[in-house]
């Protein structure tokens, strides 16, 4: 039996520092484990050592700073993680291992607005349908990350706004898949997992501090303060979408007027080209048109641009981030619109603030909230499973 502040609970405790900085971080040097837990070099070598020899990680031979390493991360065996992304217009999914390697990811079309009923059919029959496929044990599925297009509710674990999804009414996006796979399920907005994916994976790697906007039906923001998404008590921070520009504007789906949303999601901006460009129109069109030349196009990317700076100046203003990453699918129209976003941060936000700014496209493009729900599964998860050498099993009703 461990005494608190015996030898045996220290080194227990360190054992499960070292594994939490590789199981966040996919992998590591051993240098770099020493950094990130504050553990001496020595004591890392050793953590290593008796973890690579009872089969909780894996170590390979690498370079850092053109000098040779090691690095060191989860074996690819000791668990599986799912990732579930409801969009406005689509359902992905992805499995991963624990070594942050994807093992299998579908994508497919879904009006999630229409039944939340039928969203989560839909993605049991697409989870089973990737585990049968890779072949996965599914004793070995140590959580679901979820996500939802619209703000959760953090103490009731319902949707926070109605108006956004009117069809999950009522809904429990975490209970309602949990009891479906048998396994824990966690919950986030997509602007939140879409951060997270892009802090892990893509154009946020190596800060601590960045907001992740994403422009697409809707505007939202996922905000990262010292290396962690913030959610706020309510779960609602980083609702960018529904900063005021105009107290006269159009009236936003939330009920106040003007709302940065209203001068910049699609459901906003496609009709001002429908008369030229015609109704089938989407913003992934706008931003290939854009891209081609068109001018309309161009001139409409350009003011969607600006307007998604005036909101950025505010969070640079507020919270000071060192990076912002623009996903969804205006991202892809690349300076187009990365320039206007830096013109309206250079012009509404306190110098010293937008000069330690850097904008950025997402790396993950349409990726990035499904391996952000794959990168909260993992951080969700304890290390005392890997520790003891078990895993969750699944429910009957997943299995």
């Amino acid at each position: 039996m461990e005494t608190p502040g015996s030898q045996s609970s220290l080194h227990r405790a360190n054992l499960e520092r070292v594994v939490r900085a590789v199981r966040l971080a996919g992998s590591l040097t051993q240098a770099e484990i020493a950094r990130t837990t504050g553990l001496s070099a020595a004591t890392v070598s050793n953590i290593v050592r008796e973890l690579k020899s009872n089969g909780t990680v894996e170590v390979t031979p690498t370079s850092a700073g053109g000098r040779r390493a090691r690095s060191v991360s989860l074996s690819g065996d000791a668990g599986i993680v799912i990732g579930v992304d409801f969009g406005h217009t689509h359902l992905r999914v992805a499995i991963g291992n624990l070594a942050h390697q994807v093992l299998a990811e579908e994508a497919e079309p879904l009006d999630v607005d229409a039944s939340a009923a039928q969203g989560f059919d839909r993605a049991e029959e697409v989870v089973s349908r990737l585990i049968e496929a890779t072949g996965v044990d599914r004793t070995k599925i140590a959580g679901v990350g979820l996500g939802v297009p619209g703000p959760i509710d953090v103490e009731a674990g319902t949707l926070g706004s109605t108006a956004i999804l009117p069809g999950w009414t009522g809904a429990r996006p975490a209970e309602e898949l949990r009891e479906r796979l048998g396994v824990p399920v966690h919950v986030d907005n997509d602007a939140n997992l879409g951060a997270l994916g892009e802090l892990v994976w893509g154009s946020g790697r190596g800060v601590k501090d960045l907001a992740y906007i994403k422009v697409a039906s809707g505007v939202g923001a996922g905000l990262v303060i010292q290396g962690k998404i913030y959610r706020g008590p309510g779960g609602t921070a980083g609702e960018i979408g529904h900063i005021t520009l105009d107290e006269s504007g159009p009236v936003c789906r939330c009920g106040n007027r003007g709302c940065l949303e209203t001068f910049a999601s699609a459901r906003y901006v496609l009709p001002l080209l429908r008369s030229s460009h015609g109704t089938d129109l989407t913003l992934d069109g706008v931003v290939r048109l854009a891209r081609d030349g068109d001018p309309g196009c161009r001139r409409v990317i350009a003011d969607v641009g600006r307007h998604v700076g005036s909101g950025v100046a505010n969070l640079c203003n507020l919270l000071n981030p060192s990076r912002v990453v623009l996903g969804g699918d205006l991202a892809e129209a690349g300076e187009l619109v990365l320039g206007p976003i830096r013109e309206s941060v250079g012009r509404y936000a306190i110098p010293s603030a937008a000069r330690h700014l850097s904008v950025l496209p997402g790396a993950l493009g349409g990726r990035a909230e499904v391996l952000g729900a794959l990168a909260l599964a993992l951080s969700e998860m304890g290390d005392s499973t890997l520790l003891d050498g078990s895993a969750p099993v699944a429910s009957p009703a997943f299995t």
